[in-house]
């Protein structure tokens, strides 16, 4: 797979490589036509697959295709059932198959370091374990589908306010021990497609162009081969 992925590289004008990292409408990324390389759909999220559809209202709202609402990971995470969140995943997986979508944008796998953050609800919990384990089998089973997962968002981003422009100041060992521990755990056990860099600051550094967490880390440290991917407007 690494030397056809080359191959198709050397195959591509530069505009082409600088369209595979831009989208090509809110959802999808584009493809390469001459090369095969299909357009690729995406969607949220953590806890269902929500497929926007047809054209917007006249407030740009978009309708979403029909979907299953499954519990949410703050739910999910109090089963301690590992079975039944890889067949929450597995399920996921089904519905995108049906609705064409390659990547599902998910699970959220931040740490729950403040009750004021406005989305715990979509991440498992405050245990970087607990976290992991949780985040490895719902991955798994949505990829057992041929279906993409974006674990996100990496890193450090637990809280809302400010979350374009906040600065996560963290020490070494806190941010290795608390708040990487479960991206490291769904990296190697369940071998996500892709990850979603975060909005935020780490150490003074934009998470989506931090060359501690993204290169030393990720792809050095952890083996990394999937695709990075931006958090929506991010860069």
């Amino acid at each position: 797979m690494r030397e056809r992925a080359r191959e198709l590289v050397k195959q591509m004008t530069l505009e082409e490589k600088a369209s595979l990292c831009s989208g090509k409408n809110f959802w999808e990324m584009k493809g390469v036509e001459p090369l095969g390389l299909e357009e690729v759909m995406v969607t949220d999220g953590p806890h269902g697959l929500r497929k926007q559809s047809g054209d917007p209202d006249h407030l740009g709202i978009h309708g979403s295709v029909p979907a299953t609402c499954f519990p949410p990971a703050c739910l999910t995470a109090n089963s301690w059932n590992k079975k039944a969140l890889y067949a929450v995943g597995k399920a996921m997986g089904e519905e995108c198959v049906q609705e064409d979508v390659a990547v599902i944008l998910g699970p959220g796998i931040n740490i729950k370091r403040s009750p004021l953050c406005g989305r715990n609800f979509e991440y498992f919990s405050e245990d970087p374990f607990l976290t992991g384990e949780c985040g490895t089998a719902l991955v798994q089973g949505v990829q057992s589908q041929g279906i993409g997962t974006s674990v996100k968002h990496y890193a450090a981003n637990s809280q809302e306010k400010a979350r374009l422009t906040s600065n996560s100041i963290i020490d070494e060992r806190a941010l290795r021990e608390i708040y990487l521990t479960a991206f490291e755990m769904i990296v190697k056990e369940a071998k996500p497609w892709t990850l979603m860099c975060s909005y935020n600051k780490i150490n003074g550094e934009y998470g989506c162009q931090n060359t501690y967490t993204l290169d030393k880390c990720l792809r050095k440290e952890w083996g990394f081969e999937g695709i990075v991917m931006t958090d929506w407007g991010a860069m």
